[in-house]
């Protein structure tokens, strides 16, 4: 339901205002991919015109990188209650390395909004924004990416900081192609029905993503023993 706003007058309504354009575009990520989210479908559901939308923010990248940075920070905090419960630090590696891998792959296999957004990144929503807006993003990602090593640090501390580090980003970095790659058209969907020979190349997201998670942390864990 559109909201119907009155002109912004004091710092807590421009707050209100800012809220409620991200709380409107969340709600549309519920129900249709990024690359449905329009500007123009935004605008008439939180009830603003268009130019109203941007005096908040500068474009509709700039919307969808704030919200990628909560649900982030979001994912966070669960997954540190998911890995303390899902990975026994006494237990010997690989395995324990292994169950960190699959901890965090089903975790985000749990957040397709989070997935969908991150595949959207660097291709799509870091293109139509300024310096400032990048540069503040790149910030709260580099605190995200820190927080990430610090949880998985804590469950394989055989890492050494700047590999725990290096294993946080490509967490972030194959999370995203990974979700594109399993997220097929209908076309593509109708001719692996039609051809079973082609079955081959539908993945499955949270498989593959454990797969390279296990691979990436054993290398790096045989590396640091060396």
């Amino acid at each position: 339901m559109a909201h119907t706003f009155q002109r912004a007058r004091s710092e807590e309504q421009r707050a209100q205002r800012r809220q409620a354009i991200l709380d409107t575009t969340a709600s549309m990520l519920s129900e249709m991919p990024v690359a449905q989210v329009s500007l123009n479908e935004l605008s008439r559901r939180v009830g603003l015109a268009k130019s109203n939308v941007l005096r908040y923010f500068e474009s509709r990248e700039a919307v969808l990188l704030e919200l990628l940075d909560v649900a982030f920070r979001d994912w966070l905090e669960n997954l540190a209650e998911e890995l303390a419960s899902g990975v026994d630090t006494d237990a010997p590696m690989p395995g324990r390395g292994d169950r960190v891998a699959a901890v965090v792959a089903a975790s985000l296999a749990d957040r397709p909004v989070l997935c969908d957004l991150t595949a959207s990144q660097a291709a799509v929503l870091e293109r139509n924004v300024s310096p400032t807006v990048a540069a503040e993003f790149k910030r709260a990602a580099i605190a995200n990416v820190g927080t990430l090593a610090g949880l998985v640090r804590a469950r394989v501390p055989e890492l050494g900081e700047e590999d725990a580090t290096r294993f946080a980003v490509v967490c972030v970095m194959t999370a995203g192609p990974i979700w594109t790659h399993t997220q097929p058209s209908a076309a593509m969907l109708a001719a692996y029905e039609s051809d079973p020979s082609l079955a081959a190349m539908r993945i499955d997201f949270t498989t593959t993503l454990r797969e390279m998670l296990e691979v990436v942390l054993s290398g790096m864990l045989a590396r640091a023993s060396r």
